[in-house]
Parts: C-alpha cells; sequence; structure tokens
C-alpha cells in the first residue's frame, strides 16, 4: 500500500500551452511517451488558444486532453494547470522536448521529500550555429546567477508551491519571468539535463536581433512597463 501509496505522490501532469504548432508539438508529444508508458505521467493537458491547424487532433492521436483557452500563454498555462489534478506539474512549450533520459532526471527530482522549489532545464536549440551554443551559455548564467529561467527550459513545480505562489497570471507576456521572481533564485533548481526546444525566430530574425530585442522586453518589463505594452514589441 505504501508503494502504491508513493507512486500517486509522484505523478506528473503535463501542461503543453499551444497555438497553431502542430507540428512541433508532435515531436514534444513523441519526447513525453516514456513518461506515459512508465505511468510516471497521469496526464497530458494541450491548451489552445484558437489555433487553425490540427493540434486538437495531434494532441488526441497521443492520447493528450486538448482543452480551449483564451489565447496568451499565461492564460493557458493557468488554465491547463486548473484542468489537472496530479501533486506535480511539468509545464512545457509545444515547440520544447526533453531529451531522452529525463524521466530519470525527473524521479530523482520529485522523491524528495520538500515541495517548496521548482526545477528548470538546462536549454538546447535545435540549431547547429555557433550562435546557438552562445545563446545557451547565456541561458545558463542567467537562470544561474539571475534566477531568470524562460519558459522553454521546461518548469518542474509541485501543486502545493504552485498553489501557494498564487501560480501563473494571466499575461500575454513574460508570464513565466513574473513567476519566476516569486520564487525566487535561491529556490530555482537548474537540472543537469536538457530540453530541446525550436530556434526558429532566431533564424528568422538573426540571433544577434532577436537577442538585442528579448533584453530590451525583459529590461523594460523589469522597469515597469505592462506586458500587455511588450506584445507588439516581442513580435
Amino acid at each position: 500500500m505504501t508503494n502504491a501509496l508513493n507512486r500517486e505522490a509522484n505523478k506528473l501532469s503535463v501542461v503543453i500551452p499551444t497555438f497553431n504548432a502542430a507540428d512541433e508539438l508532435r515531436l514534444t508529444l513523441q519526447a513525453l511517451v516514456s513518461g506515459r508508458d512508465a505511468a510516471a505521467i497521469a496526464e497530458i493537458v494541450v491548451v489552445d488558444g484558437g489555433s487553425s491547424d490540427d493540434s486538437f487532433a495531434v494532441a488526441r492521436d497521443f492520447g493528450a486532453h486538448p482543452i480551449e483557452s483564451e489565447r496568451g500563454r499565461g492564460s493557458q498555462l493557468r488554465a491547463g494547470a486548473s484542468a489537472t489534478n496530479s501533486p506535480w506539474l511539468f509545464f512545457l512549450h509545444a515547440d520544447t522536448r526533453p531529451d531522452p533520459g529525463w524521466l530519470d532526471t525527473v524521479s530523482q527530482i520529485i522523491s524528495n521529500p520538500s515541495r517548496d522549489f521548482a526545477a528548470v532545464f538546462k536549454l538546447r536549440f535545435d540549431d547547429t550555429a555557433k550562435a546557438a551554443r552562445v545563446m545557451e551559455d547565456g541561458v545558463a548564467w542567467r537562470t544561474r546567477v539571475l534566477g531568470l529561467p524562460y519558459g522553454d527550459q521546461g518548469l518542474l513545480i509541485s501543486r502545493r508551491f504552485y498553489d501557494a505562489l498564487g501560480g501563473y497570471r494571466d499575461l500575454p507576456l513574460m508570464e513565466d519571468v513574473d513567476l519566476m521572481r516569486r520564487i525566487g533564485r535561491h529556490r530555482i533548481v537548474l537540472l543537469d539535463h536538457r530540453v530541446t526546444t525550436s530556434a526558429d525566430r532566431y533564424r528568422r530574425d538573426g540571433y544577434g536581433p532577436r537577442i538585442a530585442r528579448n533584453l530590451s522586453i525583459l529590461t523594460l518589463y523589469l522597469l515597469g512597463v505592462p506586458p500587455a505594452r511588450l506584445v507588439r514589441l516581442y513580435g
């Protein structure tokens, strides 16, 4: 009976917000199959913000539960968390997939009796460009030193701690930074395992211009500019 209870206490609910990202979503759900097959994942909730592609069909094909929400990552993440029941929440962007072996890393984390922390992954871009490696190093530095990982690094957090923090807010942008600031740098664990995320924005805009734009948005947000005013700048 005790082992059964422990297994239930370590169940994951995966929440994935999506908008017109069916192809990327398919890869992400495929990467999660090992966790579902091992019965570590209790449910996968795909929160769609009004896609015109076949995101719903992709979600159903992989046994995920698709729901609709007002468009906006903060709103979608919040809706997804509210639609789940497991003791642990694992938030992933639709274009971010955990590398093989992720389940062992996650299992070690959620077996910790402490619940007042959050864990994120190291980030890798699906690009061979040298600029991508430089960007990855910058993300690791930002996470360790500033305690500001972004949502594309995934987020593993206990429901108890998530609820105590108030969860994601209905922000159109910077919902991840907002939550990380409430968690606090000393309660964020950088896992020694990677997730791979899409570099499409960087390839399209150029690494230099895209990094400059992101830094400008972060700076303006930290200076108090409302996220609703920053959406257009984000592009």
